[in-house]
């Protein structure tokens, strides 16, 4: 049986042989044939329709209607296939929606069903296929084009014992499923759906991967006082792309007035990111911490200050309770999100206890109680408050000690629409008050832990309905789309779900919740209270006002675009800026266009009207204006070929484009001034029978050609007539020698010959001729010398294949040590001019420099040139399907000549000393055959150890997590260790190489509140047993407080008190000591791999 056509959204036809049931059993039949999609049935119905003389039917026929769930149906039929299919070999058959025209405008209808034909005498023997489909005003049929070949029905097939149409007779029955819509976009195909209209919201646009930023948005933003609260932060000096607070005031009254989707790169230019960085998946939860960490410190000493942590923080206690002596050490924190256990946890009400359950500290692990001695102890958390806001991350991302990598966590993991956590807060006068929570959103991320999809499930009030904000589009859910399709692990009745038209590509299993947020019930219409006009700033108001009128202004002129057209002006004055052929650039593949005065011009504008215009821009007067056009010649030059006529009143400014500048989308036209008309004329009018030609003077020594005014000559005088001119134009003595040369076209100057006239030399109106003054063979040499041009000819080759290249810094930002820069250069070039002018720039030596090409599309970096190959810059720019004007050269400032580069390595090395503090970066420049062990001796060269020290150092990398070491023994090839890598070195000290059995040696990290938050270099540590932590403390010359982490668990870390013995917690080898303070480096590490998450403005 043929595969299903295109209008087909189920299984293919099949014949019945095995299981045999009737088509008229119709729940054996509906049981087999028609599977439950998992929505609920608003109305099912059978129709059958009997037919006979099969051959001689018309080709399209339609069954009496039938009424199934408020909806008029029937069946259509093309018995020898319909004009998709070839003829008289096939029979196609759908469900048709009966009369679509009298129906009320923006109908639908859900309908899952089977098409089946049966013999008439046995209903066991038939062919059957079912789909499920949104029908529409413009599809209002579906079924199968192919359903069947003719032959087979008519013939008896393998296991029947009779045809399916016998005797030319057959009955074609259909069973009917009219499914409920409750949000009215069940399988929906989304073209032209509206948002705003369907919801009352609209999505946000997403930038490449700022789909986790969008989900957190549009929670951010229902979540009501929030968004006042940023109202209220003073903006109205600022400006959008530098600030924070205004990016995200204008986003949040963009979401609230537009009826189309948002963009947000404002917001992102505002925290400092790059267009790449949009292209990067951030975790959500760092990125909420450090939006409300910007946004908390600009709301200070303003009406919103204090907002944040009023909605957001909570308090939690940790304690150790001594269970038989009256004893407790306790520790409050406050908290902005509560991490919570997915793995092994059912619910989130387990996830909950899980947290704050209790341990026992008993037996070789009891508690040090101070005065009390050793004593059996409870040791835990519990919850002083929760926020009115309550942001729940689910650990569904989590390190693997064994991939060394991060994995996402897919266990089913259930959670409610109301929660009551008074259990988990601490006895007191709190315990006793309301603490339920409503689920209000639900961030769902579909993917593994390398990428994927994320979109937001919210609830904004009591009286909205739950709504899916999936980036641009905002669709209404169900309460199973909320729940159950985001707890995660396989669908209940192990049966996938069927792919829905337009579902985004993502097993089931892979899509769950990884955020949710619930708000207190008694705080609901504080925090979710309707949104008044006054709560919105008028600044912002006006200031957006403003600029949606403009938009629609410049969208005005684009949907006016046809009626106009662009006029460009050059001038004597553009023209004695211009360096280059021609008059002005205008289509050059790799240099920018001429910036030339320009206007907007109406197509059926006349000329009179155009040209008062021009005059008055430029400040003259009419009578002394003549615009010549400008043409495409045939030899490749754009040159003035005949002024535009003064005396056709009804002439427009588009006639003159078609008739007189052919092959040109703009009017580019030449405005020739004659400031002093001579007595007794009436215009600009150049001597009769006069031709205009175009001086430029090739200047040697400054290695410049710039065009010096206009001339007009006889046709009939000589070209060393022209000496007398020029001389008393540039003020040279008279008789200065000169040298003439006539632009032909791109690629051919020519010297001309002194003695001919104008006329023999071909010279005609617009022409162009460039000067020198005639050097002896000794200037020619001595500029030759230089790799200077000698000659206009050669000066025009260079200009011909000049391109821009931009050089930026590789690894810095752009400043005074490493500015952006550009260089003009020729494609004939080489890699040797492109590095010593570079040099000459940067004032560096050019071996030491470094460059790397970039990709046109982004400007990341390609690939390192090697300075052996001495490529051309034609070469190096390579060819590009896209021709940008400029290209973007990397550089690198080295210490070392890139010639060594080729056998050495170059490394960089962190020193963290004795004290773990990162001292000094030491750059090294070795074999690459050399050990770790020789770049060990090295830096002992370059850096102080301790006196008495162990005189011996530790190369190491840090681990993706930054948790731990990664020791080098020393016998590894540095040519072999992989790009790009940081290491580390620091001296080994003596405790640590004299620990003896009884001594464990143990991690330590840094992190900030936060243990997936880590920053520092970890270092090794000896703990020694039976030493209290206070005596540890000295040890570790610090005063802050201390952390042991347990990653095989990985709760919340279980804080240290000084009469605790670190030494008695048993260890794991994975057991790492954390050390809690705050990053003054602003370097951490957010996760394995992960880039960092910074905004700035």
């Amino acid at each position: 049986m043929d595969v299903l056509d295109e209008k087909a959204n189920g299984g293919p036809p099949m014949d019945i042989i095995d299981d045999v049931v009737s088509v008229r059993d119709h729940e054996a039949f509906v049981a087999k044939h028609m599977p439950d999609l998992g929505h609920d049935v608003k109305d099912f119905y059978v129709y059958t329709w009997r037919l006979t003389n099969w051959k001689k039917l018309e080709k399209k026929l339609t069954s009496p209607e039938f009424d199934c769930g408020g909806h008029r149906w029937r069946i259509l039929l093309f018995p020898f296939g319909n004009s998709n299919a070839p003829p008289n070999d096939t029979v196609s058959v759908y469900l048709d929606y009966a009369d679509p025209k009298k129906s009320p405008e923006g109908w639908h209808a859900c309908a899952q069903f089977a098409l089946v034909i049966s013999n008439i005498h046995d209903p066991t023997i038939y062919t059957v296929s079912h789909a499920h489909h949104r029908f529409i005003a413009e599809e209002c049929d579906w079924g199968f084009t192919r359903f069947s070949e003719l032959r087979k029905l008519f013939n008896v097939q393998e296991g029947h014992h009779r045809p399916t149409i016998e005797d030319e007779s057959a009955d074609i029955t259909v069973y009917v499923r009219v499914l409920e819509d409750p949000t009215g976009v069940l399988w929906h195909n989304f073209v032209n759906y509206d948002s705003k209209k369907e919801t009352g919201y609209v999505g946000l646009k997403n930038q490449g991967a700022t789909c986790y930023m969008n989900s957190l948005l549009q929670s951010l933003f229902c979540t009501r006082y929030f968004r006042k609260a940023v109202y209220q932060i003073p903006t109205e000096d600022e400006h959008p792309t530098e600030s924070v607070s205004l990016a995200l005031q204008r986003v949040f009254y963009h979401l609230q007035t537009s009826d189309q989707p948002v963009g947000t790169t404002e917001l992102t230019k505002s925290f400092g990111w790059k267009s790449n960085d949009s292209f990067y998946q951030h975790d959500v939860q760092e990125f909420n911490r450090v939006l409300q960490d910007n946004l908390e410190s600009k709301m200070k000493g303003t009406k919103a200050e204090g907002a944040i942590a009023k909605l957001f923080v909570g308090k939690m206690k940790s304690y150790i309770k001594c269970v038989n002596v009256d004893y407790e050490s306790a520790k409050i924190e406050e908290f902005k999100d509560i991490q919570l256990n997915v793995k092994g946890m059912k619910n989130l009400y387990e996830s909950f206890k899980y947290f704050v359950a209790v341990e026992m500290m008993e037996g070789e692990n009891k508690y040090h109680a101070e005065g009390y001695g050793l004593q059996d102890a409870k040791k835990g958390f519990v919850f002083e408050s929760f926020p009115p806001v309550l942001h729940l991350q689910l650990k569904r991302f989590e390190y693997d000690i064994q991939r060394d990598a991060m994995v996402k966590i897919n266990d089913r993991h259930e959670f409610p629409f109301e929660i009551d956590l008074g259990e988990f807060i601490d006895e007191g006068p709190t315990k006793s008050e309301n603490w339920i929570y409503k689920l209000h959103g639900v961030l769902v991320h579909s993917g593994d832990v390398n990428g994927g999809h994320y979109f937001a499930l919210i609830k904004p009030d009591r009286d909205t309905r739950w709504l899916k904000f999936d980036d641009d589009r905002v669709t209404p859910v169900t309460d199973r789309e909320v729940l159950e399709e985001n707890y995660g692990g396989e669908p209940l009745n192990g049966i996938p779900q069927p792919l829905q038209r337009n579902q985004v590509r993502a097993m089931k299993r892979f899509t769950n919740a990884y955020m949710l947020v619930y708000v207190r019930e008694t705080a609901t219409n504080d925090i979710l209270g309707p949104f008044k006009e006054e709560d919105t700033p008028p600044h912002l108001k006006r200031r957006l006002d403003e600029e949606r009128l403009q938009l629609e202004a410049k969208k005005r002129e684009r949907e006016e675009q046809h009626l106009f057209l662009t006029a460009k002006v050059i001038t004597d004055e553009t023209f004695t800026h211009h360096e280059g052929f021609d008059l002005a650039t205008f289509d050059e593949k790799h240099w920018p266009q001429s910036d030339l005065p320009s206007f907007r011009v109406l197509k059926q504008e006349t000329y009179s009207v155009f040209k008062s215009r021009v005059a008055s821009h430029f400040n003259i007067s009419e009578n002394k204006v003549r615009l010549w056009v400008l043409v495409n010649r045939q030899n490749k030059t754009v040159r003035p070929d005949t002024h535009i006529p003064e005396n056709e009143p009804t002439l427009t400014v588009e006639v003159i484009r078609n008739n007189m500048a052919a092959r040109q989308n703009d009017l580019r036209l030449y405005l020739r001034c004659h400031t002093r008309p001579k007595q007794g004329t009436s215009g600009p009018e150049p001597p009769a029978g006069a031709i205009m030609i175009f001086l430029k003077h090739f200047d040697t020594s400054k290695q410049t050609l710039y065009g010096v005014g206009k001339v007009y000559v006889s046709r009939n005088s000589k070209v060393q007539d022209l000496h007398l001119v020029i001389n008393e134009r540039m003020r040279w003595t008279p008789g200065t020698p000169l040298k003439m040369y006539e632009e032909i076209k791109p690629g051919m100057i020519e010297m001309m010959k002194q003695k001919l006239t104008f006329a023999q030399s071909e010279i005609q109106d617009g022409d162009v001729i460039c000067f020198q003054v005639e050097h002896s063979d000794k200037e020619i040499n001595d500029l030759e010398t230089q790799g200077l041009s000698s000659n206009p000819i050669q000066f025009y080759d260079f200009l011909q294949n000049r391109v821009m290249i931009i050089c930026r810094p590789k690894f810095e930002e752009p400043d005074h040590d490493h500015p952006e820069f550009s260089l003009i250069l020729s494609k004939k070039h080489n890699y040797d001019t492109m590095s010593q002018k570079a040099g000459e720039f940067l004032r560096h030596d050019p071996i030491k420099l470094r460059f790397t090409t970039t990709h046109v599309a982004n400007g990341s970096p390609k690939s390192v040139l090697k300075r052996s190959l001495n490529q051309s810059i034609a070469e190096i720019m390579g060819t590009t399907y896209i021709s940008p004007t400029t290209s973007v050269i990397l550089y690198e400032k080295l210490d070392v000549s890139i010639v060594e580069l080729e056998t050495k390595r170059s490394l960089k090395i962190i020193w963290t000393g004795i004290h773990n503090r990162e001292e000094a970066s030491y750059p090294f420049l070795l074999p690459k055959t050399s050990m770790i062990h020789d770049l060990a001796d090295h830096l002992a060269k370059q850096v102080t150890l301790t006196p008495g020290g162990t005189g011996k150092i530790r190369v190491f990398e840090v681990s993706k997590d930054g948790k731990t070491q990664r020791e080098f023994t020393g016998s590894e090839m540095i040519g072999n260790i992989p790009e790009p890598v940081e290491l580390y070195a620091e001296e080994i000290p003596r405790e640590e190489l004299e620990a003896d059995e009884q001594d464990k040696i143990i991690s330590v990290f840094h992190f900030q509140k936060e243990v997936s938050r880590t920053h520092g270099v970890p270092f090794r540590f000896v703990v020694k047993p039976h030493e209290k932590f206070a005596d540890t403390k000295k040890r570790l010359q610090a005063r802050i407080d201390f952390a042991l982490i347990q990653i095989s668990t990985f709760k919340q870390p279980s804080y240290i008190e000084d009469e605790d013995a670190i030494y008695e917690h048993k260890f794991a080898p994975e057991d790492v000591l954390g050390l809690d303070h705050v990053d003054k480096s602003g370097k951490t590490r957010t996760g394995a791999g992960e880039k960092a998450i910074v905004i700035r403005g």
